[in-house]
Parts: C-alpha cells; sequence; structure tokens
C-alpha cells in the first residue's frame, strides 16, 4: 500500500507492479507486497528512506562516506568488492580495505 513519503512516481511505480503482478495470477494482497516491496527496495538504495532498522542486505547510501556507514554496510560493499577476509575486518579495516579495492 503506497506510504505518505512515496513520491508520484513511487506511486505510478507501486500500480503498475501491483497489476503485473495481478496479470501473471498473483492473489491481490500477494501483488500488493510485491509492488511495496519492489518500490521500498528502489527507495532504499536511492537512500530516500528513514535509518530505522539496521540494513542486512544494502551497502549504504553512495552519498555518505565510508566512516558514516554501519559495519554491516561496509560488510556488504566489501562482498560486492569481493575482498577476502572481510568477516574478520573491523570497521576501519572495512574502509582501508575498500578505498585500496575501488
Amino acid at each position: 500500500m503506497p506510504q505518505k513519503a512515496w513520491s508520484n512516481k513511487d506511486e505510478r511505480q507501486y500500480e503498475h507492479i501491483k497489476e503485473s503482478a495481478k496479470k501473471r495470477g498473483k492473489s491481490a494482497s500477494r501483488a500488493k507486497e510485491i509492488a511495496a516491496a519492489t518500490v521500498n527496495k528502489e527507495r532504499r538504495k536511492e537512500g530516500r528512506t528513514q535509518s530505522g532498522k539496521k540494513s542486512t542486505s544494502g551497502s549504504g547510501n553512495p552519498n555518505r562516506s565510508l566512516e558514516d556507514r554501519s559495519k554491516q554496510e561496509l560488510y556488504n560493499r566489501a562482498k560486492d568488492l569481493g575482498i577476502e577476509g572481510r568477516s574478520k575486518m573491523d570497521k576501519g579495516e572495512l574502509v582501508r580495505a575498500i578505498r585500496k579495492a575501488s
């Protein structure tokens, strides 16, 4: 279901995805879930969400400095870059390794 923080574009994307899911045979409630999750995922990628919960899958807002990101976000970025030994690194080591790999 659309949220107040969504832009007009987000709401249009939500409706489009919801209708597409219905056409593929999903129930109305499941289509709403899929659409909302997709729109919110895009908003997270663009850094347009409030940081109420820790992210487990994102690598952080690319407009923020590495030092301002959480250790989990740094770990995920290091994983994307294929940095070995990342699971044993602390936050400072992750920042240095990411800078070296970039």
